[in-house]
């Protein structure tokens, strides 16, 4: 992210006028990014509580879609009751939850297109994963640990450690479960990232510091003992899926 302007300088009697440009700092990229943010659930306005909370999304194309994991959709709604998809969008007290429809999913890269009704909101670019290695500094934003301290974007920043297969094989075959079996059979790579996430970060976008733009999709965080000790004892491993499948999605999802 690039902010333009103009550089008058009086050298030798002459007047010269420069271009200017500046690099936005962190904090104005989590700014812009934050806008974009979502979770991702369900709603039923006479449940209590109304809204059940599953992941994090964020707003991409024409601001009335939003990218997150497949794995943070409700397997199956009740045909009976008056629950629904939705994505929650603003801050603090004053969110809005908005009637979303799953338009395009890729279970096999752990990725889902929703579309929303309601304002559009800002959206955020896609940027080339293909240039990403090891050492390059990002951030994600999302909600680690859902709404129990209400609806605040956190960010959480880091490198890239690694990139490295989705799916490695276990010391003993009778560790492998059938979702890894699955994996090893078309196996693709994820980027490693040295930094702090919790499940709630699910769908989270993982983004270069200095421009902003999209190079990955937080899925998966190391735990290492229980989901219940995550809080307590969490691992500093989390897993994203480049951005470049995500795009074939947007694609599927016009």
């Amino acid at each position: 992210m690039r902010k333009t302007g103009k550089l008058t300088l009086f050298i030798a009697g002459w007047l010269l006028t420069l271009p200017l440009t500046a690099v936005a700092g962190l904090p104005e990229v989590i700014e812009r990014t934050e806008r974009a943010i979502v979770a991702v659930g369900t709603y039923n306005p006479l449940g209590q509580p109304a809204a059940q909370f599953k992941g994090t999304g964020f707003a991409v194309g024409d601001g009335h879609r939003v990218l997150t994991n497949y794995h943070v959709l409700p397997e199956g709604l009740p045909a009976n009751e008056q629950t629904y998809l939705a994505v929650f969008a603003g801050r603090g007290d004053r969110v809005r939850p908005m009637r979303a429809e799953k338009v395009a999913v890729d279970p096999k890269h752990d990725l889902a297109l929703l579309r929303f009704e309601g304002e559009a909101l800002p959206a955020l670019e896609l940027g080339s994963s293909g240039a990403v290695r090891p050492g390059h500094r990002v951030a994600f934003t999302g909600f680690p640990i859902g709404m129990v301290l209400g609806m605040y974007p956190v960010t959480h920043e880091g490198l890239i450690s690694a990139v490295t297969p989705i799916a490695t094989p276990q010391g003993q075959a009778r560790s492998l479960d059938s979702a890894t079996i699955s994996r090893l059979e078309e196996p693709y790579e994820v980027f490693q990232l040295d930094a702090t996430a919790y499940p709630g970060n699910s769908g989270s976008p993982v983004y270069r510091e200095e421009t902003g733009k999209v190079v990955g999709i937080l899925n998966m965080v190391f735990v290492k003992e229980s989901k219940e000790s995550v809080l307590q004892k969490p691992s500093g491993i989390a897993y994203a899926i480049p951005v470049e499948h995500a795009r074939a999605l947007l694609g599927e999802g016009k």
